[in-house]
């Protein structure tokens, strides 16, 4: 993307035979040329290096930068307009160097205007922030306006309506909650490699509760784009330890702190990995009509549960997982699934299994029925589709594009098993090249049945997922790399990504395809030989060192006898000549 000044023009003339060009050198100029006299160009292209006194600047250097994500943090600010003063007298030259400037300065404009819209804190003040909001810089990045030849003004307007019919989709935002622990840690990296595979619309934003203490030490803060929610684990209130409450509450507060022109919010879990986009435009949502997916062991909506805590039992919808809701009725909504999720908790007199559907009966999943209650209480009636979510280890439906997995619960295929609660106090993100058990390889799936088959692919798909996800961010980090053997597999898997990204730009949906499973499966087969690789070395090093240790205790022996053999047989010449002295 490249760096644009606000304008106004249309340019190329219509030709009665093709298309030819009218060239205008006018319009735009690559950052570090000398622009000429009395040319204000209306594009500044920052394609190539450039440069201004000891500061400089390059594309590439930021090739894999996540600075979009990282909070308040901007590219390295130029110089100040009066130091660029001082450094050339030639006019021409000067401006260019002003230009230069406009340019990366109205790119840090444009971050952190983004990082506030996505919920980030306030920046902390500095001379620089206050320069990109004073005055001058406002004169400085005045509207520029083209002087060439003017063009039909019906011309514009027609481009203008045309702009606007290519942009008719309403814009989305995603959220999903979380808590400061390397449990949700490993979920968050899951989900965000699989948000950026998927094509999904619009930004994604982390609802993260956590105590202030909980804050001190907490490692993953750039693992997505953050908003910071005090945590509700335990209830000001109460004092009930209910950690499923933080989801209504951090959407609460994000509603209350984040100003948003999203149209329809889309809100998972964090033990989700997205396959493909949710978009509103697809599965029908609309105002007053969420969609989501089923939730069929809520029972208390069809029993005594729901008359009690919603005035509308009838309304009471079956539902959660993902759900796709217009931000008005989010905005109508949210404080009442808070305030619901509090009330079905605090009903322990209906915790009971065949009242709740919770097995535990512990009241668990008052949050879930927090939300049912709370819609059936404004009346709104959601449309349920069965075909965008899946758990692993169901049966999928015939000819369903499920766009996201929920690992929710235990899954396997054969001997092999998977149970997100098994790895709660796992800290994979901060291990080295830690990763989850290896599912089987998806040529042995030999099932009698084809939804069985299907059934175990998906399975196998989930669970390479989320080890790509492992091995992706663990080389983002800089991981210790062993030998040539990772190096290898790092380029293949890189080569394979790229492919499969090609793919997603020429607007090919990629769920179980050729493309993103190849990716999977080497990122998945390339990581285990790394780790044999460096059992194999530790074991090296252990025998080597147990070989030395044998060797010098077996020298030891050897000299020790022979200084104790020639003690002796110093001692017997010295008795013989004692003996020969005294006859």
């Amino acid at each position: 993307m490249d760096c644009k000044l606000p304008y106004s023009f249309i340019s190329g003339p219509r030709e009665q035979v093709g298309l030819r060009h009218k060239i205008n050198d006018d319009i735009m100029i690559y950052l570090g040329y000398i622009p000429r006299p009395g040319i204000e160009p209306l594009i500044l292209h920052y394609g190539l290096p450039f440069k201004v006194g000891n500061w400089s600047f390059s594309k590439l250097e930021h090739h894999e930068d996540v600075i979009v994500y990282d909070c308040n943090r901007l590219f390295p600010p130029p110089p100040f307009p009066r130091e660029v003063e001082m450094m050339e007298s030639d006019p021409n030259v000067k401006r260019g160097l002003f230009l230069s400037i406009e340019c990366i300065n109205t790119l840090n404009e444009g971050l952190l205007l983004h990082h506030a819209s996505v919920g980030c804190p306030k920046a902390q003040w500095s001379k620089y922030l206050s320069f990109l909001k004073s005055r001058r810089f406002s004169e400085l990045t005045m509207p520029k306006y083209w002087k060439g030849q003017k063009v039909d003004s019906t011309i514009t307007a027609q481009h203008v309506a045309l702009s606007k019919t290519n942009s008719e989709y309403p814009k989305i935002h995603t959220l999903f909650s979380t808590e400061c622990s390397s449990y949700f840690d490993w979920q968050t990296v899951g989900l965000m490699h699989s948000f950026r595979l998927s094509g999904q619309p619009g930004n994604i934003m982390r609802l993260l509760s956590c105590t202030d203490e909980d804050l001190k030490n907490y490692k993953g803060h750039d693992l997505a784009p953050t908003h910071y929610v005090p945590s509700m684990s335990q209830h000001p209130l109460t004092g009930d330890w209910y950690p499923a409450i933080n989801k209504p509450a951090a959407v609460l507060h994000w509603l209350s702190h984040v100003q948003t022109d999203a149209e329809f919010i889309v809100i998972l879990d964090a033990d989700m990995i997205m396959r493909g986009p949710i978009t509103p435009w697809e599965y029908g949502a609309k105002l007053g009509h969420p969609v989501s997916t089923p939730y069929e062991y809520l029972i208390g909506c069809d029993n005594i549960l729901a008359k009690i805590h919603t005035r509308n039992p009838s309304a009471c919808d079956k539902v959660g997982g993902v759900i796709i809701i217009h931000i008005d009725d989010l905005r109508r909504f949210a404080i009442l699934w808070l305030h619901k999720s509090e009330e079905v908790r605090a009903d322990k007199a209906h915790y009971a299994t065949n009242i709740t559907g919770d097995i535990y009966a512990s009241g668990w999943i008052s949050e879930m029925y927090g939300y049912s209650f709370a819609a059936a209480e404004i009346n709104l009636r959601h449309i349920i589709r069965r075909d965008i979510m899946i758990y692993p280890g169901y049966v999928p439906l015939p000819g369903a594009k499920y766009k996201v997995f929920h690992y929710g619960l235990r899954f396997g295929v054969g001997n092999w098993s998977f149970d997100k609660a098994d790895w709660k106090n796992a800290d994979v993100v901060n291990t080295s090249w830690a990763k989850f058990p290896e599912p089987p390889d998806p040529a042995t799936i030999m099932q009698e049945g084809l939804d069985a088959r299907e059934r175990d692919l998906l399975s196998i798909e989930c669970a390479r997922a989320l080890n790509k996800a492992l091995y992706l961010h663990h080389k983002r980090r800089n991981c210790p790399r062993l030998d040539s053997i990772h190096s290898t597999s790092s380029n293949k898997i890189e080569r394979l990504a790229h492919e499969s990204s090609r793919n997603r730009n020429r607007g090919k949906f990629v769920p179980l395809d050729v493309a993103r499973e190849k990716t999977v499966e080497s990122a998945a087969a390339t990581i285990s030989p790394v780790h044999r690789s460096r059992r194999l070395a530790r074991s090296s090093r252990m025998w080597i060192i147990a070989v030395w240790a044998v060797s010098i205790v077996v020298f030891l022996l050897v000299i020790s006898m022979f200084f104790t053999d020639r003690r002796r047989s110093v001692s017997r010449s010295r008795v013989s000549r004692s003996l020969k002295a005294h006859v």
